[in-house]
């Protein structure tokens, strides 16, 4: 049984979010024992609320997150009568109604009241809710559609938050929509699942649309602990017509074998200078003629023109850069 804690007057458990697992979508043949929704690019956000009208609003890493969006505290009026205990993800959107994680930010960690107030106006959050654990009483082992059914009779709505529908049965319905309306990727959710907190469960998935490009490498820089002496990651970039562009650096996904490979590559050909057009914001830097290229898979840009959450895939030795 969780833990409870005391806020205002009455009591409600201290639920920790529950994690999905990386996985494919649920294949036609068992899709319809599942629910899909879209990825959001946030912060996992549990409101708590004692049903005074007041609401705590805590971060995955339990952080008390209340006073950092201020503009979710008229939220508890509409939980007013009953303690509750929500799952959801506060984003910022951008002028085309996407979440941007770039905006939000700018919002994350702020506890200043004058400095949020502002920021909340420059950046107004939304609270996307999922889940409901606690209502009066535990949901846990309700299943996740009893679950939605009781969060959609809740019927929150407002200016900062809201409770979107889930697909069911639908999986390339559900991923079409989301790559089409610029999401992050889909979420597979059971039907039947319980909520199990903080655990990352088989019982929800997350897939994510990526995107794959060849990128130019031009430097490198050192791994720490075993991969000192190897490349840790690589600075990535992309030939336009007044040269190189820099575009981020890559680790993620680089194998042993691979670093080892890298560093016998850039060993041989070293530059003393950066073959960049642009300015490239990392400490100590190896620079490197731009003749190899790899491909990388990666999320999206950000507004710097950087790669979001590139990952390698793999030396493209097809490719080998003369320019």
């Amino acid at each position: 049984m969780a833990p409870t804690a005391e806020h205002g007057s009455a009591p409600y458990p201290v639920i920790r979010p529950m994690l999905a697992t990386v996985g494919p979508l649920p294949g036609a043949a068992e899709e319809a024992a599942w629910a899909f929704e879209v990825k959001w690019d946030g912060a996992r956000c549990i409101v708590n609320t004692p049903g005074d009208g007041t609401i705590r609003l805590v971060t995955r890493a339990g952080n008390d997150a209340t006073t950092t969006y201020p503009e979710l505290g008229p939220l508890g009026a509409q939980l007013h009568g009953r303690p509750a205990v929500l799952d959801g993800e506060v984003v910022v959107l951008d002028a085309h109604g996407r979440p941007d994680f770039e905006l939000l930010q700018r919002r994350m960690g702020v506890v200043n009241p004058r400095r949020t107030a502002r920021l909340a106006m420059e950046y107004p959050v939304h609270l996307v809710l999922f889940d409901v654990m606690y209502l009066g009483g535990s949901l846990l082992g309700t299943p996740y559609h009893e679950r939605r059914s009781v969060l959609s009779g809740l019927r929150l709505r407002g200016a900062n938050w809201s409770a979107p529908a889930y697909v069911a049965g639908h999986a390339q319905q559900a991923w079409q929509a989301s790559l089409q309306g610029g999401f992050e990727g889909v979420v597979a959710k059971r039907l039947a699942s319980a909520y199990l907190p903080g655990v990352r469960s088989p019982e929800w998935r997350k897939t994510k649309h990526l995107q794959t490009l060849d990128v130019i490498i031009g430097g490198w820089t050192e791994g720490h602990g075993g991969l000192t002496g190897l490349p840790g990651s690589v600075l990535a970039g992309v030939a336009e017509p007044a040269g190189l562009r820099y575009v981020g650096s890559v680790g993620s996904g680089l194998s042993d074998r691979e670093r080892q490979e890298l560093a016998r590559y850039l060993g041989v050909i070293p530059l003393d200078r950066s073959p960049f057009v642009n300015a490239v914001d990392v400490a100590g830097a190896h620079w490197a003629e731009p003749r190899l290229v790899a491909e990388v898979a990666f999320t999206g840009w950000t507004s710097a023109g950087r790669l979001r959450h590139p990952i390698w895939h793999r030396l493209r030795p097809d490719l080998t850069h003369l320019g």
